[in-house]
């Protein structure tokens, strides 16, 4: 990056979590003055659905002696995590939504606190310090305290607390065209009387649950492009309704213009017959925009079904620190006297949220839950320490299962041969372009010999050597990918950051799968593929996975979709 971003009258800095040699090497090819780490990665922010990201201390620190002995400077990315109150979340790409919790793994943690991480940290610094010159004490924590389990007896319903007025239009579009910043967006449309088939909507940002009369029949998921689901057979007119979540917006490269809503056309199409676009829709909308403004809301006393606000109190004699514990709720926001704490969702790996002690009053507090799914147990308590490591993917919204295998046979690659060794991002020119919708990266064997694979980064390039746009890519097969002791899913190597990774499976398999491994990336499109760019997992000699001989295919369809 310094090479391709760095302007002569201003000094550059590198960012880099591993290796400063290399860092730095490639900042004193561009300028000839001080060395700095802008963002020296100390861990990593946390995606929904993901393991906790963590850093070595021992890694950091070697690091970190290793850029003072250079002279260089650094900035640690994070020094303190903290917390996205509100809805201010952001999103990593294409699109895995952050925790709330920003704890990043980092020195000082989210509550604040400190400890064996920022210890070490201390004591590798210490020797590089002037000479009568030391550090202070940390400040003590901030107190603590546990909140006993309460119950939250109120309920408003998601689908009653809609307001009246509707915005009337021929054909969804983005919620920002109707000025609706975050939220819930009802979508409302007849559908006609017919035989089963398939609902299919151009684009959904982020999720929402389809309603056929009130009862529900599937889900949209932008996550993994599920975009279409199928409807029963009515033997009269139904009401179609859709009721969309957005969760945060991508925060960095091209997806950055995220458009959230259900986008059109939104189209039916019956078995056996052509698709017909659904018209005239009636759109309402909770508004939450960016801080979480909670809308008036008619309360009852009872237990509601289905997607609900709910509201309950405490008692509290003391203020203090806490977490929330969520981990019996389902997927939604929080409000504290009034506040917007931010989201939760129960499939981790944040389980907690961390509620700070001046957000509280002594006496009554007032708790808001708007709960997606529906919760275990309508009741919350508060935690002395968090839970930011527990993973509930039964909680997730239904996935069908994936059925997909590979369709190599008679294939022939693109480009077979050999990744340099090292960390460096290597370029690999194609002897001719190849044009096709999807793309198969086949790693046969790993410079470390181990039956590992794994990918920083993996571009495509055009025919002037050029990045091609990788914004709509999805992952259409995956051979193994890593999911339980750490985030090693393939999504890692399609989204722009070469600090994390595709790894194949290591936990919890006996032996681990050995290669070939495959990697296939549908590119939504047809496109013409002149070569790749491929950059090796990140960190020194010692990590697994790095890929040495391969093979690079591109086609029509490289994977059999097995429906």
């Amino acid at each position: 990056m310094p090479s391709r971003t760095h302007i002569p009258e201003l000094f550059s800095v590198a960012n880099f979590g591993t290796d400063p040699d290399a860092g730095f090497k490639a900042l004193k090819a561009v300028q000839q003055g001080p060395l700095m780490c802008g963002e020296y990665y100390s861990g990593w922010f946390d995606t929904w659905g993901n393991p906790h990201r963590r850093g070595a201390a021992t890694k950091a620190v070697a690091d970190i002696q290793q850029m003072l002995k250079m002279g260089g400077s650094f900035s640690l990315y994070m020094a303190h995590g903290g917390t996205t109150f509100g809805l201010w979340g952001g999103c990593d790409r294409p699109f895995r939504p952050d925790t709330s919790s920003y704890d990043y793994d980092a020195p000082i943690g989210e509550a604040g606190w400190t400890g064996e991480k920022f210890q070490a940290y201390r004591k590798g610094i210490e020797p590089f310090l002037q000479p009568g010159e030391t550090l202070p004490s940390p400040p003590a924590r901030q107190p603590v305290m546990a909140v006993p389990a309460f119950t939250l007896r109120e309920s408003a319903a998601v689908f009653a607390s809609l307001p009246q007025e509707a915005i009337r239009d021929k054909s969804p579009q983005p919620i920002e065209q109707y000025d609706i910043s975050r939220g819930l967006v009802s979508y409302r449309v007849t559908l006609p009387a017919g035989p089963a088939g398939k609902l299919t909507a151009a684009k959904v940002r982020d999720l929402a649950w389809v309603h056929v009369d009130g009862k529900l029949a599937g889900t949209f998921d932008t996550r993994h492009r599920r975009f279409s689901i199928d409807l029963p057979a009515r033997d009269k007119p139904a009401t179609l309704e859709i009721l969309l979540y957005t969760i945060a917006r991508v925060n960095f490269g091209p997806e950055v213009h995220d458009r959230k809503g259900l986008h059109g056309p939104v189209q039916f199409q019956p078995k056996g017959a052509a698709p017909v676009a659904l018209e005239n829709w009636e759109i309402r909308a909770i508004d939450f925009d960016a801080d979480g403004v909670l809308p008036p809301l008619q309360w009852k006393q009872q237990r509601a079904r289905g997607p609900a606000f709910w509201r309950g109190s405490f008692d509290a004699a003391k203020t203090a620190d806490t977490f929330l514990d969520m981990s019996a709720w389902g997927q939604g926001v929080v409000w504290i006297n009034g506040r917007c704490l931010g989201r939760y969702w129960s499939i981790g790996p944040t389980q907690t949220m961390y509620l700070p002690g001046p957000w509280l009053k002594r006496g009554r507090n007032e708790v808001v839950v708007l709960d997606l799914t529906g919760p275990q147990r309508a009741e919350l308590r508060g935690l002395e320490t968090p839970i930011l490591d527990r993973l509930q993917p039964e909680r997730d919204l239904p996935r069908p299962p994936n059925k997909a295998k590979p369709k190599l046979e008679g294939v022939t690659p693109a480009f077979s041969g050999q990744f340099q060794p090292g960390s460096a991002t290597q370029d690999v020119r194609f002897a001719a372009p190849v044009s096709g919708r999807q793309f198969c990266l086949e790693s046969l064997d790993a410079f470390d010999g181990k039956q590992y694979a794994a990918v920083a980064e993996i571009s495509l390039l055009d025919a002037k050597g050029q990045p091609i746009n990788q914004s709509a890519w999805t992952i259409a097969y995956v051979s193994s990918e890593e999911g339980k002791r750490e985030d090693g899913q393939a999504l890692n190597a399609i989204n722009g950051q070469a600090s994390d990774f595709w790894h194949t499976a290591f936990a919890g398999k006996t032996p681990a799968p050995a290669h070939p491994h495959r990697l296939v990336i549908d590119l939504e499109k047809t496109v013409e593929v002149a070569g790749i760019r491929y950059t090796p997992r990140q960190g020194d000699d010692k990590v697994t996975g790095r890929i040495k001989h391969f093979n690079a295919y591109v086609g029509a369809q490289l994977v059999d979709p097995g429906e």
